[in-house]
């Protein structure tokens, strides 16, 4: 991305459009066994055999799971996950679109 995050990786807090960048790519790229958030989001996402059996279905949930499912997946009512689906909810309907379905990572376990 044209910088050396593992040398510097206070560049991101400090520098808008890497910050911008790194957020962009995170969204956008599998990470094995992880697949993309962009992929969830927009449908593309098909489970593996372990995604199956850890219970972790498409949907805003498994947005959640990728991105911070260690702390906050696997643990019902978890007040960050709650906070999170919040803010989800009150963004959707600003915008006028539907939440979809498996808002929340309580029951999925973490990749």
């Amino acid at each position: 991305m044209g910088f050396d995050g593992l040398r510097n990786p206070d560049v991101v807090s400090n520098n808008s459009v890497i910050a911008f960048e790194t957020a962009l790519w995170f969204w956008m790229t599998e990470q094995k066994p992880k697949p993309s958030c962009h992929n969830v989001m927009i449908g593309k996402y098909v489970p593996t055999e372990a995604d199956i059996a850890g219970n972790r279905t498409a949907g805003y949930g498994l947005v959640t799971n990728i991105i911070n499912g260690g702390l906050e997946c696997g643990i019902p009512g978890d007040s960050r996950m709650n906070n999170r689906i919040g803010f989800f909810k009150r963004y959707a309907t600003l915008f006028n679109v539907d939440t979809g379905p498996n808002l929340d990572c309580a029951y999925q376990k973490p990749f």
